[in-house]
């Protein structure tokens, strides 16, 4: 049985088709002074053998609602809770960066860790959040679906990654789209405010250019970087990502910047959830 948190209903369906199992009903209520109430009110939920709980936790409400719908299954009996973390809130507050802050995401993989018996993240930012779980996480890696919504006659294409660390991502997405060169972008510091981004070394010039990443939120050095490569007489530019959070005016940014179309996944699900990470996620189940 899939079990969806309400930021996630578009996956865990796909996910629910992907295994052929039921998807379970499930209630998002708030009380008058603010509290939240996921409940599932399923029959068919007592004794079950097994319930996927498929929820991004993109906000602090998100994670009290999946900590709620873990403890009902539990309260269900069921034989075995799973609990998939399509987006995992706070992995990249990952440790202390100044005295007295927490590690947060040990934080609420702990408090995940203490009503589940298994848990999948996908492409965490850091895969080392996995640990902190208790038993640790699986990490399921999302950037080969990346590849698929891209248009299948691409130019000459170079897949840019945002920095030398995150090539094997830009690797990842051309190995699956089967073609291109890949390269990584340079940041080079001149002041405190003025910071150069550039392709390392590959020739872009009338070449389509597919930038990739993990998370993109703000969009600004992303769009920093696409500006870049307009200067430099590339093709089309298209961007994808795993975790399309596109805060605030992240979207208007890359447009602005000359950004042909903009591809995410359903862990984030949103006007640019391009594809579907159900059938990798289906293969850790």
């Amino acid at each position: 049985m899939i079990v969806s948190g309400s930021a996630s209903q578009s996956l865990a369906a796909e996910l629910a088709r992907e295994l052929e199992e039921p998807l379970a009903a499930v209630d998002y209520d708030r009380f008058p002074d603010g509290e939240l109430l996921a409940s599932i009110p399923d029959p068919d939920l007592e004794g079950a053998e097994r319930a996927i709980v498929v929820a991004s936790t993109v906000s602090s409400d998100a994670h009290v609602e999946l900590l709620q719908l873990q403890d009902a299954l539990r309260e269900a009996e069921v034989d075995e809770v799973v609990t998939v973390l399509p987006y995992m809130g706070y992995a990249r507050q990952d440790r202390i960066f100044e005295a007295g802050q927490p590690i947060s995401s040990r934080a609420v993989a702990r408090a995940i860790s203490s009503g589940t018996d298994r848990v999948l993240t996908v492409t965490p930012h850091e895969a080392a959040v996995c640990d902190f779980f208790e038993p640790s996480a699986t990490a399921v890696d999302a950037a080969g679906r990346l590849a698929e919504p891209l248009p299948e006659d691409l130019t000459d294409p170079v897949f840019l990654s945002p920095d030398a660390g995150a090539i094997d991502l830009a690797e990842t997405v051309r190995d699956a789209y089967g073609d291109g060169e890949t390269d990584y972008f340079e940041k080079v510091r001149h002041s405190g405010t003025d910071v150069e981004i550039t392709p390392s070394d590959v020739d872009v010039e009338g070449r389509d250019v597919v930038v990739t990443d993990d998370i993109i939120a703000t969009g600004s050095t992303m769009s920093e970087a696409v500006a870049v490569l307009g200067d430099r007489g590339v093709g089309d530019v298209y961007v994808t990502c795993v975790h399309a959070l596109l805060v605030r005016n992240a979207y208007a940014k890359l447009a602005r910047a000359g950004v042909e179309a903009i591809y995410g996944t359903d862990t984030l699900e949103g006007p640019t959830s391009a594809v579907s990470v159900a059938p990798i996620v289906a293969e850790h189940l």
